[in-house]
């Protein structure tokens, strides 16, 4: 908890160094600030599921969603049975969140059963860093996965500076036909559109039920310029609060620059916590 509130950090990476591309350690280097991010791993670059804990103890995160990445253009390749033992350390704060790519998986729909057997709670479908269209019709089966167990989709939306991206395919209004397709699917827009396309995720959210905005990777304090056309405190009601760990300065500097925002206590208790529960089975908050 972060005074007195209850907070759900829906979008972090805790992957081996291993895996990953130098682009990634150069973005997690430039944007954790002075969150000492390292001290969660070991010095062969081995997340330590023990240290990791109390890193975002201390931070007072009480769950974490974690994301794997199946992106070998951009980021790399983390299996998401690297997160398992972090999720088996802890498995009150910690909870696993698929990931396909449809040029790696195939059927899909068989990866998605098997991630999600694994425990995870969501699906992430990253189209900028694996360079394919959201709306492909072969990943609607990875959804009707997704509406038949009931778990969200997350999609990147907006734009990424890891080299390999595809930033066309970040555009949140590929998405417009897959939310009406599967209406009783609730799809997260990862980065609420970032870039140029806020005014475009802003408006899905609020003109559909089954659509929401991670906050991972935005700065609080601009969040009211950014969104700048809306109503803010309305649209704040379909926020999910997200880091984007580590690429960020410490989940607790951003919990309160959400809260200096002056939103309304009931919203900012539903931005923390509140939607995550809704929309991720099992977080128990």
């Amino acid at each position: 908890m972060i005074d007195g509130r209850t907070v759900v950090d829906a979008h972090v990476h805790a992957p081996r160094l291993s895996t990953l591309k130098p682009a990634w350690l150069e973005w997690a280097e430039r944007f954790s600030g002075p969150h000492d991010w390292r001290s969660a791993y070991d010095e062969d670059g081995n997340p330590v599921p023990a240290a990791l804990d109390a890193l975002l103890a201390a931070e007072g995160v009480d769950r974490a969603l974690l994301f794997c990445e199946y992106s070998p253009r951009a980021t790399g390749i983390q299996p998401i049975e690297d997160l398992l033992p972090i999720v088996a350390y802890n498995p009150e704060r910690f909870r696993l969140v698929a990931n396909v790519n449809p040029h790696l998986h195939h059927p899909l729909a068989a990866e998605v059963e098997r991630q999600l057997d694994l425990g995870a709670v969501a699906l992430k479908i990253h189209p900028v860093h694996g360079a394919f269209s959201p709306a492909d019709k072969e990943l609607y089966a990875a959804y009707r996965v997704c509406a038949e167990r009931g778990v969200p989709v997350i999609l990147h939306s907006g734009t990424s500076s890891f080299p390999g991206s595809r930033t066309s395919f970040g555009n949140p209004e590929l998405l417009s036909d897959v939310v009406e397709d599967f209406p009783g699917v609730n799809f997260v827009f990862a980065h609420g559109g970032r870039g140029w396309w806020y005014d475009v995720a802003a408006f899905l959210a609020l003109a559909k039920d089954n659509v929401w905005l991670d906050l991972a990777g935005l700065p609080p304090k601009k969040l009211p310029e950014y969104y700048a056309r809306f109503d803010f405190p309305r649209l704040a009601g379909k926020f999910v609060f997200g880091t984007d760990w580590p690429g960020v300065p410490g989940a607790s500097r951003n919990v309160r620059a959400l809260a200096a925002l002056d939103l309304p206590e009931d919203v900012l208790t539903d931005v923390l916590s509140g939607n995550a529960a809704k929309l991720f089975p099992g977080l128990g908050v």
